[in-house]
């Protein structure tokens, strides 16, 4: 879910929306290091090293902490760049949380999520780790208890550039706020998606031939579109009838995120 319910003075918009997460995500590696060096390990296309968001991540808790400490970083993208899908803002998520373990900063959750938010205003969901209820830019947390349903997620080829579906001028700007218990009755919608599907033809068409198999959703601003199955057969059973050169995947919905799952067992064997 994601409704545009007004905007700020300073231009950003305010939100409702609704996270979850995936079993499914890119994967990164840490080296720590004592000599403060932070390096980026690993290509990533049109990114370069000092625009990537672990990099930064990692300087800015260097900065908050006064850490001597430093990291190599090496990433395996697993999710599609300009997706809607969160890729960038839970690596820089995964960054702080993953370092202040290792370098032993001690900061706590409220801290890293604060510090996130320099960074972007989805990046705090992913330090905290729980699906929640979401408004102000994004950054007012609301714990919630979700299904956690099967995703078929189709991705088309391109990219949404986020800023420009924001600056449209058609996009809807007041849409009238409504409660958790009014989403969770089946109100929603996403105010993006008449713009995304304007703009972007082959996303309209991702969502329109998903949606003959159930309702179909854009994912933030795309160019993702999901649907909810019941279970993974059924939803392996659509991915395979996917029309020829069009790709997508099937994910598990977790109200955890993996990220938190993996950090609680490496503090339950130190």
């Amino acid at each position: 879910m994601l409704r545009i319910v007004g905007r700020r003075a300073d231009g950003y918009h305010l939100l409702q929306t609704v996270f979850q997460f995936l079993d499914r995500g890119d994967w990164l590696r840490f080296e720590p290091n004592d000599r403060g060096r932070i390096e980026r390990k690993t290509d990533v296309a049109g990114v370069a090293p000092e625009a990537d968001l672990t990099v930064r991540a990692a300087r800015l808790l260097q900065r908050a902490t006064g850490s001597g400490s430093g990291a190599s970083i090496a990433i395996a993208k697993k999710l599609p760049m300009g997706g809607g899908l969160g890729g960038g803002s839970s690596d820089a998520a995964t960054t702080l949380v993953a370092l202040n373990h290792y370098w032993q900063t001690g900061l706590n959750e409220d801290a890293l999520a604060e510090l996130g938010l320099r960074l972007g205003a989805d990046v705090p969901v992913f330090v905290r780790g729980r699906a929640a209820w979401a408004e102000g830019v994004g950054e007012r947390l609301t714990a919630v208890e979700l299904d956690e349903p099967w995703f078929l997620v189709l991705t088309p080829a391109c990219q949404v550039a986020t800023g420009a579906i924001f600056a449209d001028p058609q996009l809807t700007r007041n849409s009238p706020p409504i409660k958790i218990l009014d989403f969770l009755k089946g109100a929603g919608g996403n105010d993006c998606e008449p713009v995304v599907f304007r703009r972007y033809p082959e996303v309209a068409a991702a969502a329109a031939w998903l949606s003959r198999h159930g309702p179909a959703r854009l994912t933030g601003t795309g160019a993702c579109v999901f649907a909810a199955f019941p279970d993974e057969a059924d939803a392996r059973r659509v991915l395979r009838q996917l029309p020829p050169d069009w790709s997508g995947f099937v994910a598990r919905g977790r109200n955890r995120s993996p990220l938190q799952e993996r950090l609680l067992r490496a503090r339950s064997v130190r």
